[in-house]
């Protein structure tokens, strides 16, 4: 057995191991509201059945003889093979108010469990295999393969699988990848077991003859936990920094990832690029500087800075911790114990942020106990080195420290209310002077801003932000203004849109956060105020219009859109025929597409040119003196409804809306296809 053969194998089942992620992920997101939540949620199921995996290699590895081994292994890739085509059954598709994070697990765990945990121990068991059949050669280097294919598969998805495979191609071709891969595992495992029965003998002082080694320690064995932890919830507290809190810029998520992954490939390639005499003063800098902007709120949407700062921190930070762990690394004869441990840091890493930091935490704080922690373990890996290491480690430790607890204290400040679910973090943050005409409140999702109020005078029952008159949205619903209206609005906010309720209206709206309507009714004033009858309904809105009857609505306003957190299942050609199902003949549907990042006009334009709809753009744009003022902000909403009289005669007049933009050679978004990379601006 060479090398090349298991690198190829190894390199195949990490390919298909990162490939997997994004596939199921995007076919369960409009079943939870298209919330990042949910990916958070995948990914620790995948980070747990990573560990599962890891486990299964070394328990099988040191419980059974190659021959059995091999025949258990074998038999589990015949099961998994059975499963095929992954495709999530709809009899998980929630129906409303069921707690999400479990049902997304149980979900997964039917529906690519199997394979997925196979994968998952393939790296760990073929380095074992490569180590018993070939003593004397360094089995750690397959790792830094294994992370150069999950590499390539995440950097390939957005930019080559998503934008030409619909759903269901990809199925097939991950299936069709999956099989190649059970046929090339267990020929190898046939080799191993077939070669593993009698090793090569090694002489004393060789490398095999070391590869006996002795037994880690607990002291070891808790390194290598605190340094996968850590490294890993750091990842994710970035990413949830960068895309939650700075700016929610499409697929920057990505760039964590890369570089986390990057590090494992540097640090496990073997040529020993981390150095701890080198390294030393890039990670107490990069520690520091990104305590500092953690505390610093002068610099909180400065992204350039940001991005500046909390990529190569997270770089350094991660060549640390990934670095420690290969000069750590065990013998081979307890690789496997090693990579179990690794998995299990790296799950207990996405527990921490994915879980326990929802439950326990009002804000993202996780970044800074990520911090202390990261100070916590470069203080005590290089305490041997010279007085001056340990003291500006002490030093970096103390203000890694002091700037975390500083920014948990100031996080409230000027925040009335604050709240963190699955569906991220809400604040209701306070300006002007209380009890006065300029008193404004503002509530905020991460760094989106979902609607202002101004809590006094005669401003107070006036639509502001994207809502004002002279958008989109209030030409619509203005150009009904004759008769008794019947509005829907997926996406409550603030409430703004019930400014527009009159006595016998009827104004319904759909929200999947519970946290949403709470503030709404307790910290804003639009839908106490209100004239019109309100209905809130709690729950995906797609889901719930689904099992609902035609409600006739005469506009129904698409807002649930939050930066790069786009539910595309709200902008498909399925979903338009659902809400036009549900507007009278010459209702409207009303899409907020402003985005700073997307461009999304084109998108709806094609929806409605695919179902023999007409659409319109009103691009609502402020005047140089108005800009500041709550009441004026840019805003662009696309109109789309079967009667293009409608439109014509009403909604243009009002608005002096003009055909929608369209991009014909664009691919009309369906459940099955959608294209994030091709509508970046």
């Amino acid at each position: 057995m060479t090398m090349a053969l298991h690198a190829l194998t190894i390199f195949l089942s990490s390919f298909l191991l990162f490939l997997v992620q994004p596939l199921i992920a995007r076919q369960i997101l409009p079943w939870f509201g298209g919330s990042p939540a949910v990916w958070t949620t995948c990914m620790l199921f995948f980070q747990a059945m990573l560990l599962a995996g890891y486990a299964y290699a070394h328990w099988s590895t040191a419980r059974f003889a190659p021959r059995r081994q091999a025949l258990v292994h074998i038999a589990l890739l015949a099961l998994a093979l059975v499963t095929l085509p992954i495709a999530p059954s709809q009899f998980w598709k929630p129906a409303g108010g069921e707690e999400p994070i479990t049902r997304i697990l149980l979900l997964l765990v039917t529906t690519v469990g199997l394979p997925y945990f196979l994968l998952a121990s393939t790296s760990p068991l073929l380095q074992a295999w490569f180590a018993r059949s070939r003593p004397g050669r360094d089995p750690y280097r397959l790792f830094a393969v294994s992370n150069l294919a999950s590499l390539v598969a995440l950097v390939g998805y957005p930019f080559v699988v998503e934008p030409w495979l619909a759903n269901g191609e990809q199925v097939r071709g991950w299936s069709w990848g999956f099989a190649a891969f059970a046929l090339l595992c267990a020929a190898l495992a046939w080799l191993a077991a077939r070669r593993g029965e009698r090793p090569a003998e090694a002489s004393a002082g060789t490398p095999a003859a070391d590869a006996a080694g002795p037994a880690p320690s607990r002291r070891d064995v808790a390194l290598w936990l605190a340094l996968s932890a850590t490294g890993s919830a750091l990842l994710l507290a970035v990413t949830n920094h960068l895309t939650q809190n700075v700016a929610a810029v499409p697929l920057l998520w990505l760039a964590p990832l890369t570089l986390y992954l990057l590090t494992f490939i540097l640090a496990f390639d073997g040529h020993a690029i981390y150095r701890p005499r080198i390294f030393w003063l890039p990670v107490l800098a990069a520690l520091s500087a990104m305590a500092w902007l953690v505390a610093d709120s002068r610099f909180h949407f400065k992204l350039a800075l940001q991005l500046g700062v909390f990529l190569p921190g997270l770089f350094v930070a991660c060549m640390f911790c990934h670095g420690e762990l290969y000069r750590l690394r065990p013998a081979a004869r307890h690789l496997t114990a090693f990579y179990l441990a690794i998995s299990a840091g790296g799950a207990l890493g996405g527990l921490f942020v994915a879980v326990f930091a929802p439950l326990a935490f009002d804000g993202y704080y996780e970044l800074g106990v990520g911090l202390v922690a990261l100070g916590l373990l470069v203080a005590l890996r290089y305490a041997r080195m010279h007085l001056a290491v340990r003291l500006a480690s002490f030093a970096a430790l103390i203000g890694a420290a002091g700037c975390a607890a500083y920014d948990s204290m100031h996080y409230h400040d000027d925040v009335l209310d604050s709240s963190r679910s699955f569906f991220g973090v809400l604040r209701v943050k306070q300006y002007g002077t209380p009890g006065e005409d300029s008193e404004v409140r503002r509530l905020m999702h991460g760094s989106i801003m979902h609607g202002e109020q101004y809590m006094h005078g005669e401003r107070r029952i006036v639509a502001t932000t994207y809502y004002h008159e002279t958008s989109g949205v209030g030409a619509a619903i203005r150009s009904k203004n004759d008769a008794l209206l019947r509005v829907g609005v997926i996406g409550l906010g603030a409430g703004t849109l019930a400014t527009y309720g009159r006595a016998g209206d009827v104004f319904r709206f759909y929200d999947i956060n519970p946290d949403v309507e709470r503030i709404a009714r307790r910290e804003f004033a639009y839908l106490s105020d209100c004239k019109a009858k309100l209905e809130v309904v709690l729950g995906d809105a797609r889901l719930s219009l689904e099992r609902e009857a035609p409600q006739e609505f005469d506009v129904l306003a698409v807002d649930a859109f939050s930066g790069d957190a786009i539910p595309v299942h709200l902008m498909t050609r399925e979903a338009l025929a659902l809400f036009l199902r549900h507007v009278k003949p010459d209702g409207v549907v009303a899409f907020h597409v402003s985005n700073r990042f997307l461009r999304l006009e084109p998108v709806v334009a094609g929806l409605a040119r695919a179902l023999g709809a007409h659409a319109v753009a009103v691009h609502d744009y402020p005047d140089e003196d108005d800009e500041g003022d709550a009441l004026y902000v840019q805003s662009d909403w696309v109109l789309v409804s079967r009667d293009a009289k409608a439109l014509a005669q009403r909604v243009i007049r009002h608005a002096g809306a003009v055909p929608a933009e369209e991009e014909p050679r664009w691919r009309t978004w369906t459940d099955d296809y959608s294209n994030l990379v091709q509508i970046l601006k």
